[in-house]
């Protein structure tokens, strides 16, 4: 058997287990974190007081235009200063989270934007509430429409999370640094691990496809864009 493949046998194991045990956990807990963030910033941008509504275009403005790096920095590295220390798993979450929450809450806010005024005159004409014409006939619409962005969004996440190495969370991308620090194989290496985040968002990518296709033979694209 050839060394690169004896090596890449070896160290599979430890690179799976850190990627079940920390990216996955990661990226979900970040993105369902991130999305109820994301919502409640649109929603707030578009409906809140402007003196609310500000608060959320500086909080978007700020994460949008700094590196996710930076930010998983300052929260790990640079909260300390000020006495609040965190440990690396809650610190990447944290910043995943509102890194997640600025972007889907430009990607909710345009799709709340999309359904048409009509639909909002339609459901209180028949008597219901805000909260009840958002639950009951914008928002099923507007899922419809934001599946894809959302969708590309959660699987960039899971490549993102590599950035979590950088603050000592043992995640995949740390682990196969530690298998390269004792086997001084970086090349091998690394290209299992790139391969193993492949699969993954190609299985991602290919549940997106389906989940799509299912909206769109109901209609659900379609009459959207119409």
């Amino acid at each position: 058997m050839p060394h690169w493949l004896s090596l890449m046998i070896e160290s599979l194991p430890s690179l799976l287990m850190a990627c079940v045990l920390f990216t996955i956990p990661l990226t979900l807990l970040s993105f369902v974190l991130g999305l109820g963030v994301g919502f409640i910033a649109a929603v707030t941008r578009l409906f809140a007081p402007k003196p609310f509504a500000a608060i959320v275009r500086f909080y978007v403005w700020i994460i949008r235009g700094t590196p996710l790096l930076v930010q998983l920095f300052l929260i790990f590295y640079g909260l300390p200063s000020v006495g609040i220390v965190l440990d690396a798993f809650p610190a990447a979450l944290i910043g995943f989270t509102l890194n997640v929450g600025a972007y889907t809450s430009e990607i909710i806010r345009a799709v709340l934007l999309s359904v048409p005024k009509g639909q909002w005159e339609a459901a209180y004409s028949i008597g219901m509430t805000w909260p009840q014409a958002m639950r009951r006939t914008i928002l099923p619409q507007a899922t419809r429409i934001a599946v894809p962005p959302l969708s590309n969004t959660f699987i960039s996440l899971v490549k993102d999370t590599s950035l979590a190495a950088a603050i000592t969370v043992p995640e995949l991308f740390r682990a196969g640094q530690r298998i390269v620090a004792t086997t001084y194989e970086p090349l091998i290496l690394y290209v299992e691990v790139a391969l193993i985040y492949l699969v993954v968002s190609s299985v991602l990518s290919s549940l997106q496809a389906r989940v799509e296709k299912r909206f769109s033979r109901y209609g659900g694209f379609i009459e959207a864009a119409s």
